[in-house]
């Protein structure tokens, strides 16, 4: 029998190691290995309707790593005498031609369950079909696989804790296979896990392989200044986050191995300044530079040479909560992007203030905490999870603008955004939290700054004062002000709320 050729079509899944789409592909016979530069992902959003918010899709932050991780993808392919074919148009348009111009039998990608990745796939499948080509799919980018939930997929919880203690529970009581659902039918899931796949040999591309293709440079996609200031490292960013495989795969042996930061994972996780107060793998997981299966077996691995403990579960239950808005989503779709969100509020009196909303985007609020890590965010595209919580509070329960407009400028910024994970995780009253959960942003910043140190770092002109007046400045009488060279309204904002209530 002839073997097969395929087109390998690569996505948010940047990776060889725990790549199902790329081993089905290569144990089939001939691969072209493909990635889509769509220009949909880049300027305004065009896939959005009326609700959409004028902010680039993806900001310089996140191209810039994700040209990085193509660009170990193909040396990584080339060193083992394949490639990555480039091109920049629609996957609908481009998959098509190419499967033509290598006469491909199908075409394998990794799924994903939000609304617009859903629709592209929908459109290649039409596409490919007209000329009998098939697109088969497969389901990469979790710890547990979709096939293995111990639950139909409409009846997963709408509560992390209630669908993570159903995980945990199906995982102690099966070591071997079994009663996994996906849809409404049993199938035949590993509620244990399933270990990640060995990277496959790739083979040579085909004869009539077309040319690889440049890729485009980061200047062409999003604008020469907002490439200068991606590539312009400040050196208080807490990471450098270089895209890629390689880098990912690094990391995981930096801080789980030579750093032995896991074991101290849960005490150190909330911290705001340094590489290693937390993993700091989820760049590299959001664009499948890194499979979260491959970061379970090295926690396994630690576990069993060196130590478990809090620590080493409390890593795994974060890659669950990374699950859990993924499972969500395939559950509720679209329904997370609307206004009142899936519980459908309607009491919540959003408002639009143009001002106040980008004083709250630039990091000029007059509270110095929420303005701290918005800098940061614009500086480095990336800020703690702490800082998400407070910054997205701040905007939600404080402001009372509009949560959307606010998840749209992070999906904007953010090195590390994935769509479930970004409008899943806001504290706006409107998802899974059935709490109305409103930070008391003084309190985190004294719990979680005790010091004023990151507050320092990332406004400098707060630099003089003492802690205290670092997190509250408002609280400095005119003496004061003169005193340590802070004259609010001139040298720092004045506060935009008063966060006492009166």
């Amino acid at each position: 029998m002839s073997e097969s050729t395929s087109l390998a079509w690569f996505r948010r899944d940047l990776r060889l190691h725990d790549n199902e789409a790329l081993a089905a592909a290569c144990d089939a016979g001939g691969v072209l290995p493909v990635y889509c530069l769509d220009p949909r992902e880049y300027g305004d959003r065009p896939f959005g309707g009326p609700d959409s918010f004028d902010f680039d899709k993806t900001g310089a932050h996140r191209a810039r790593f994700r040209l990085e991780s193509l660009s170990d993808l193909r040396a990584s392919l080339r060193d083992r005498g394949s490639d990555l074919v480039v091109r920049e148009g629609t996957p609908e348009s481009v998959l098509p031609e190419l499967a033509a111009t290598v006469d491909a039998d199908f075409v394998t990608v990794h799924t994903r369950p939000t609304p617009e990745e859903s629709s592209v796939e929908s459109a290649v499948e039409r596409e490919l079909g007209g000329d009998g080509v098939d697109l088969r799919r497969f389901w990469g980018h979790t710890l547990t696989h979709l096939d293995d939930l111990p639950m139909a997929l409409s009846e997963v919880p709408d509560t992390y804790t209630t669908f993570r203690k159903a995980v945990e529970s199906a995982v102690e009581g099966d070591e071997g296979g079994g009663t996994g659902r996906s849809g409404e039918s049993a199938g035949d899931g590993d509620p244990a896990g399933r270990d990640p796949l060995s990277e496959p040999d790739v083979p040579p591309l085909p004869v009539d392989a077309p040319v690889a293709g440049d890729l485009p440079s980061l200047s062409t996609l999003v604008g020469t200044a907002d490439a200068e200031s991606a590539r312009a490292s400040d050196d208080r960013g807490v990471l450098s986050f270089d895209g890629g495989e390689t880098a990912a795969l690094d990391r995981v042996e930096s801080y789980i191995w030579t750093g032995d930061h896991l074991r101290e994972y849960k005490e150190t996780r909330n911290g705001m300044l340094g590489a290693d107060y937390s993993s700091k793998f989820s760049p590299w997981l959001n664009e499948g530079c890194l499979s979260p299966r491959y970061v379970k077996a090295e926690v396994d691995r630690y576990e069993d040479r060196r130590v478990a403990n809090d620590s080493t579960y409390w890593l795994v239950f974060e890659l669950r909560w990374r699950d859990f808005f993924q499972f969500q989503f395939a559950k509720h779709g679209s329904d997370f992007f609307r206004r009142g969100g899936i519980r459908e509020r309607t009491d919540i009196d959003w408002r639009a203030d143009e001002t106040q909303f980008e004083r709250w985007a630039a990091g000029e609020t007059g509270i110095p905490f929420v303005d701290a890590n918005m800098r940061e965010l614009n500086a480095t595209g990336y800020m703690s999870n702490r800082g998400r919580q407070n910054a997205a509070s701040f905007l939600a329960n404080d402001l009372r603008l509009d949560w959307r407009r606010g998840a749209a400028y992070f999906e904007t910024q953010l090195v590390d955004y994935d769509p479930a994970s970004n409008y899943g995780n806001w504290a706006a009253g409107v998802g899974n939290d059935s709490r109305d959960r409103s930070f008391d942003v003084r309190w985190q910043a004294n719990r979680y700054d005790e010091d004023a140190e990151y507050v320092k770092t990332w406004l400098p002109e707060l630099d003089a004062l003492p802690a205290e007046y670092a997190h509250e400045p408002w609280e400095l009488s005119d003496e004061e002000q003169a005193t340590y060279g802070v004259e609010l309204g001139v040298d720092y904002p004045e506060p935009m709320v008063d966060l006492d209530g009166s």
